[in-house]
């Protein structure tokens, strides 16, 4: 059957491009691959030996504040001990955190960019855990404890 093969990237319309492209760049640490001049377009990649971009920044956004128009966008991360960063980090520079899960299949942080859209990141796991699962989980736990969380809710469904 013919199919896609995975995303390639995520445009997302903003109030404020030069405060979107810096929370994305400082925030979630995306290098800038290619800019506009002018202003229209800023292109970000996490991994821009590999892909040019994953997200797209453009000016326009001309919704009321609060309207939802991105369900959410997500990026994996390395491991646990990467998650346990990020959430120092978002904690560091005030960004607002809507949750913190267990999928069991990962582990995630919800949270939002300058726009309210909902960003995720999140650390897979080896377990299978049918979705959706979500369970509030604290990220000041050790790795050890998290892993028996996410281990005990595959266990749940076997």
């Amino acid at each position: 059957m013919l199919a896609v093969k995975q995303l390639g990237h995520v445009g997302l319309y903003c109030t404020d491009v030069q405060k979107s492209k810096n929370f994305y760049t400082q925030i979630l640490g995306l290098t800038v691959t290619d800019e506009d001049p002018e202003g229209r377009i800023i292109f970000l990649s996490a991994q821009p030996e590999q892909e040019h971009h994953e997200v797209a920044l453009c000016p326009g956004r001309d919704v009321p504040p609060g309207a939802k128009v991105v369900q959410q966008v997500s990026f994996i991360i390395e491991d646990l001990t990467a998650l346990k960063q990020f959430y120092h980090r978002l904690k560091q520079e005030n960004v607002r955190i809507r949750s913190i899960v267990s999928h069991g299949i990962a582990f995630a942080i919800y949270f939002y960019d300058p726009d309210d859209n909902v960003v995720e990141v999140y650390a897979k796991t080896p377990y299978k855990v049918p979705q959706p699962h979500s369970e509030e989980i604290n990220l000041e736990l050790t790795e050890e404890e998290l892993i028996n969380i996410a281990e005990a809710s595959q266990q749940k469904v076997s």
